[in-house]
């Protein structure tokens, strides 16, 4: 491939018409449905199938077919076929599977003055605004990369791109459209995911292992109801006293290092050995993107361990608070309840069903006080660990990093949860995955001031396109 003749192709591309999109793209508050329950009535999640199809409909590719696929109360899904460069679309040919999402995190506070979360602005080749980079960029993308191909007249395999509407959700109603577009898909032999993240914008990173997640709200409840603090207090437990005892069953209250052994899984020395490579090139970029108030220490001792820390091992989060008054109505009030949102990352081998109920167990187990302690689980995500990756692939990545980058590509572990990986590689266990992204330092998904790194974008998609390239000829 010409990498220059793509690149042009590729970045006037972005400039003329991906950036319009994701511009109005971002101004749609198209919410994953957790957080809107009442999506079908407020209609904004149309709204964004409708924008994305439309583009990817008009598109100059040959033979394409696009279906907005739809299944009664679920959130529907975008599924395109593209033919190989030779005009086959058998579903038992060899096939790519390129895969995004368009529901976004809720709003979040703490955006910068003249940013928000449905305010699209450009700063310092920069695109500010919810969902661009997490993960409304994906379909444009994948179809570009592909027509730069097509404009070299170089091959490529048989191509489907399905771009989902719940993964911020848990992707709780892909499997339904999975097994009714089971040999439509047909039997993939590489996956690639525009949805993960990377540690720097100067070089290509790929995803090896992303963690699992089990998740709930855990209620203490004391009182049927509020009374007098200067009345109870003294006499009835605290609900907020009980949480804390019960929180020290399952986290060291100093390191915040998690303490059922149930929790935690074997790292594989590959992993470990990527693991210090990444901590070698990023040194204490590892720490500076993070947005730390003067003074706070990064917990771990070094960034090999915080690496490993924040993509192997087990990490509580609390992401919710129930029960407390906005401090401004506070009175002197002994509360009848007290209920936290716990965010339990797990590792990626982890089996996030079974952590639920672990969890379930620690937490209800002779309660304090004898209080009335609840846990109310939600859908557990399990994890996933990349397979061995193939030699063409390898040595297609470091060329396609090179080539763009100038830098040789790196192998990392994400945090976060991407369900759609764990479901593909149960059902596709011969595939290759190039699982990729452009949330970088400070990108800041699901957080305040998201942003998509213009030019890094565009480099990736080129990457992208010498990998489908690689592929065919491999």
């Amino acid at each position: 491939m010409d990498i220059l003749l793509a690149q042009q192709f590729i970045d006037k591309k972005w400039d003329d018409e991906i950036i319009p999109e994701l511009i109005e793209y971002i101004k749609i508050p198209n919410k994953s449905p957790h957080f809107d329950p009442n999506w079908q009535e407020h209609g904004y999640m149309e709204q964004a199938v409708q924008q994305i199809a439309a583009w990817c409909d008009s598109q100059d590719i040959p033979g394409k077919t696009l279906e907005i696929v739809r299944i009664e109360d679920r959130t529907p899904v975008i599924f395109m076929e593209i033919p190989a460069s030779d005009g086959s679309n058998n579903p038992n040919d060899d096939t790519i599977l390129m895969y995004g999402h368009l529901d976004k995190q809720p709003e979040m506070t703490g955006w910068e003055e003249g940013l928000g979360p449905w305010i699209p602005v450009i700063r310092d080749n920069k695109l500010y605004g919810r969902g661009g980079a997490d993960d409304g960029y994906a379909a444009y993308a994948s179809l570009t990369a592909l027509m730069a191909a097509q404009k070299q007249g170089l091959a490529h395999a048989r191509t489907v791109v399905l771009i989902e509407a719940c993964e911020e959700s848990g992707s709780y109603d892909l499997p339904f459209y999975i097994d009714q577009l089971r040999e439509r898909i047909g039997e993939p032999s590489l996956v690639i995911c525009l949805d993960s993240g990377a540690g720097n914008y100067e070089q290509l990173w790929c995803t090896m292992s992303l963690r699992g997640m089990a998740s709930g709200t855990l209620t203490v409840e004391v009182l049927k109801e509020g009374i007098h603090s200067g009345y109870g207090s003294g006499v009835v437990p605290s609900s907020f006293r009980i949480i804390r005892q019960l929180l020290t069953r399952l986290e060291d209250e100093k390191s915040g290092r998690l303490l059922p052994k149930e929790f935690y899984a074997d790292i594989p020395h590959q992993r470990l050995e990527q693991t210090l490579k990444v901590a070698d090139v990023l040194g204490k970029d590892v720490v500076n993107p993070y947005p730390f108030v003067d003074g706070v220490e990064a917990m771990a001792e070094n960034n090999f361990e915080r690496l490993l820390n924040r993509n192997w091992r087990p990490a509580l989060s609390y992401t919710g608070i129930g029960g407390m008054p906005d401090i401004s109505n506070a009175g002197n009030v002994l509360r009848p309840s007290t209920s936290l949102k716990l965010s339990l990352r797990l590792p990626p081998t982890a089996d996030s069903e079974q952590a639920n109920k672990e969890l379930a167990r620690i937490l209800l187990d002779n309660p304090p006080s004898n209080a009335k302690v609840s846990f109310a689980a939600d859908q557990a995500a399990d994890g996933w660990n990349a397979p061995d990756v193939d030699q063409w692939l390898a040595d297609s990545l470091e060329k396609s990093s090179k080539a763009v980058y100038g830098k040789p590509a790196m192998y990392m572990g994400e945090g976060g949860t991407i369900p759609f990986m764990a479901m593909l590689g149960e059902k596709f266990p011969n595939a290759q995955f190039m699982i990729t992204g452009v949330l970088g330092p400070n990108s800041n998904a699901h957080g305040p001031n998201e942003f998509l790194h213009i030019p890094f974008a565009k480099k990736l998609t080129t990457c992208v396109t010498q990998v489908i390239i690689d592929h065919y000829n491999r």
